[in-house]
């Protein structure tokens, strides 16, 4: 079962602007590691769960990982070959919004070659770039 909210205010949302620069969830809060979004955009719960189970297997279970997004926003689509009308598709997916600079994962309990390499092969699996942070680096 793919991560969503328990409820929602609003079934269906819009789809918002490109997101600017994060001002909050730029440093690193809980682990001594982490991964940082170079660009914006969305994430899906499908790409969350991903990159999770990619660190988990790479530490191999040592260690400690915080994820530090949550698909809030509904994603809908309408079947293909349907005219247009007929009002706004079904929820299809859910995706987290993410800014320029936010911290999505952390990790700590493991050396830090082991963190860049277990962030390097998670990184591969979301669709923006992104870089490596340590605790010197974020504050």
């Amino acid at each position: 079962m793919a991560m969503m909210p328990k409820r929602v205010k609003y079934r269906k949302s819009q789809r918002g602007t490109i997101p600017r620069r994060a001002t909050r969830g730029v440093t690193l809060e809980f682990g001594e590691y982490g991964i940082q979004a170079l660009k914006g955009g969305w994430m899906t719960a499908n790409q969350i769960e991903a990159v999770r189970v990619a660190l988990t297997r790479n530490i191999k279970r040592k260690g400690k990982i915080w994820i530090r997004v949550f698909p809030h926003k509904p994603v809908s689509k309408k079947p293909a070959e349907t005219r247009m009308g007929k009002g706004k598709g079904n929820t299809e997916f859910w995706v987290a919004v993410v800014k320029p600079g936010q911290i999505l994962y952390e990790m700590e309990g493991v050396t830090e070659a082991t963190a860049r390499q277990a962030m390097r092969l998670g990184a591969f699996k979301l669709p923006f770039p992104c870089r490596f942070v340590t605790r010197v680096h974020s504050r």
